[in-house]
């Protein structure tokens, strides 16, 4: 009989920010799949997250939060362990993007993805590592957000781009600290999902079929690529990774 347990989240229990819809829903629900809790984090509603983790035979406790507010953010993670109990993976999913020329881009514009896409990640990592190093003989696994744009320059979303090649060097600095801890910190750098982010992208058939040429899979990712990417980063069986950033993009990077 095959033995998968180092690959199931029976037992644990995963934060996963920006759970209600996108990519953070796909990491929801493949979360559980593989057995794991889920705390879903957002400011919206999720309802459709929760109904879906149910039908996948996982729990779901729902967390409104703020997540432009860093400091509001990391409380929001104190109150959480101190409410239901340890936690034992974080996913920092959320995030936003400003599209504007570099010389349009405002500097408020700039500060907004900053904060939810870099400053709330590092305070959340560090408030949740806190935790974990506060219990001898406790572990604790981060999975970070990136992007092929950690990677790329792209157009048109100077402080995105600013903001996931930091997510990328968080993720692999806080690794270098933390990895004689029993943290693991590691990313996933999504390609072109199919989310609501890229709904006008694949309602456009020449940007569409543009984008589908440079993918060598030759479609559009799924949520449950990058649910499925981080279950294995969030399990035993990736414990000896630390710093590792997981394009899961088709092929997009290697074009």
């Amino acid at each position: 009989m095959s033995d998968l347990s180092a690959f199931s989240l029976a037992g644990r229990r995963i934060l996963v920010t920006g759970a209600n819809t996108g990519i953070g829903q796909g990491i929801a629900v493949s979360v559980a799949r593989a057995g794991g809790s889920v705390i879903g984090v957002g400011r919206s509603a999720m309802d459709d997250t929760a109904q879906k983790v149910a039908a996948a035979g996982g729990s779901f406790e729902a967390v409104a939060a703020d997540l432009g507010d860093p400091a509001s953010a990391a409380a929001m993670l104190e109150r959480v362990w101190d409410a239901s109990g340890p936690i034992d993976g974080l996913v920092n999913n959320a995030g936003i993007i400003r599209r504007a020329d570099a010389v349009d881009l405002t500097e408020a514009d700039w500060d907004e993805v900053m904060d939810v896409n870099l400053k709330t990640v590092f305070r959340l990592c560090q408030a949740f590592a806190r935790r974990v190093l506060a219990e001898t003989g406790r572990r604790g696994k981060i999975v970070n957000i990136g992007s092929v744009l950690s990677f790329q320059g792209g157009i048109r979303v100077a402080s995105y781009t600013a903001s996931k090649h930091g997510v990328l060097g968080l993720t692999r600095l806080l690794a270098c600290e933390w990895a004689p801890n029993d943290i693991n910190v590691n990313g996933i750098a999504p390609g072109y999902i199919e989310t609501n982010n890229t709904e006008a992208l694949r309602a456009d058939p020449d940007r569409s079929a543009a984008i589908l040429g440079r993918i060598p899979a030759g479609r559009w990712g799924r949520p449950s690529d990058i649910g499925d990417a981080a279950v294995f980063l969030l399990a035993a069986a990736s414990d000896y990774m630390h710093g590792a950033v997981m394009p899961v993009d088709g092929g997009w990077l290697a074009r």
